[in-house]
């Protein structure tokens, strides 16, 4: 059977490139195509990996300014030929569900959510994103022609996997599609627990608006706690003008530096709204508790009161409220890493194979499935 995978972009590393990777171990001579790549990535986290990229490639300075070229996308997607293949897995969150195949190719979208800026974030979207002027004005003209596209592209998977059951509903409703929810893999293998924490509390991610990032950094530097924030992105000089001298700022580090201050750590601080959340999982498999907003992924990651705390609303006093109760609780590193352990990387691999056996042997609806 001749596999492809397909990928959104490669140009940063995060939870989707974790699942990348996974599908990378379960089919080692699988060729990825995607729109954009960045060659010191590919090299780092994919090497002897054949990568195909579209003609956004040639674009100059477009890794750093890909929001821009929306617009161009869905052609760049459209242009893959995977004629030859048996089977292709997109690995999507925007246009890699969009490619067009053979009838005779099945096509598996591993969906991490209905493309957020095209739904329900659309208008938070535009208000965050620095764009330029002239992109901005037009941006919700294209926006709408976009989200067009988007939805009959949602057409093209003969099978949609989603990356929790809050994603699996919002397929359902922005897509009108079923789905099969498979959470993200963690290497649960690769963190470990320390002897003994520190007194620092930890946040780590892509520095983005949408992270909440700035409401935990002004909570903070007035309560005086310490918190390390690991990671860089484009809020990285406003967060850091509004700072405390108790807040220290990492930037992007190492996979054994990232280990060893997720396990020594008092506790993870996760404020955001995410379809899943890989994080909050890599802080449990070191054995450290989650201080969580109470939505989306983090509802069916976290157990309140054994792995983790949440909090009601992005408010200074519903946090402060989270981090008392989180001070009153003896907790046990051994049971939260075990926790943790439910979303290893190999119980993933050894469930999506499950799928592909019974979509290569059946040609029943997914439902069926």
């Amino acid at each position: 059977m001749k596999v492809a995978l397909v990928h959104d972009y490669l140009i940063q590393y995060g939870g989707a490139e974790k699942v990348l990777e996974a599908l990378c171990e379960i089919f080692p001579n699988a060729p990825i195509h995607t729109l954009l790549c960045d060659p010191k990535l590919v090299s780092e986290r994919f090497p002897n990996r054949k990568i195909h990229s579209s003609f956004l490639q040639k674009i100059p300075f477009i890794r750093k300014h890909h929001r821009s070229f929306l617009t161009l996308m869905p052609l760049a997607i459209e242009q893959f030929d995977f004629s030859k293949y048996d089977l292709v897995i997109s690995d999507s969150a925007s246009f890699a569900k969009g490619i067009i195949t053979n009838p005779s190719t099945k096509h598996i979208c591993y969906c991490h959510t209905p493309t957020r800026y095209l739904w329900d974030d659309c208008h938070r979207y535009l208000s965050d994103f620095r764009l330029p002027i002239l992109v901005k004005k037009m941006a919700p003209y294209f926006l709408s022609r976009l989200r067009v596209w988007d939805y009959y592209a949602s057409d093209r998977p003969d099978f949609f996997i989603a990356s929790s059951e809050f994603v699996r509903q919002r397929i359902k409703k922005y897509y009108k599609k079923d789905s099969i929810a498979i959470y993200p893999p963690i290497g649960t293998d690769k963190f470990y627990i320390s002897n003994g924490a520190k007194d620092y509390f930890l946040m780590v991610g892509r520095l983005l608006p949408y992270k909440k990032f700035d409401f935990v950094v002004k909570v903070f530097s007035e309560n005086g706690l310490p918190l390390k924030i690991i990671g860089e992105g484009p809020e990285n000089k406003r967060l850091k003008k509004l700072a405390g001298k108790n807040i220290e700022f990492l930037g992007f580090l190492d996979d054994e530096s990232l280990k060893k201050y997720y396990a020594e750590c008092k506790a993870l601080i996760f404020p955001q709204e995410e379809d899943f959340g890989i994080v909050p999982l890599e802080a449990m498999a070191s054995g450290r508790p989650i201080i969580a907003y109470k939505a989306g992924g983090a509802l069916e990651t976290i157990a309140d009161g054994k792995t983790g705390i949440f909090f009601e609303k992005q408010e200074k006093q519903s946090l402060l409220g989270a981090v008392s109760r989180f001070e009153k609780i003896d907790w046990e590193s051994l049971e939260i890493r075990e926790h943790a352990k439910k979303f290893d990387k190999e119980v993933f691999k050894k469930k999506i194979l499950e799928i592909v056996e019974k979509i290569r042997s059946t040609k029943s609806e997914i439902q069926n499935i």
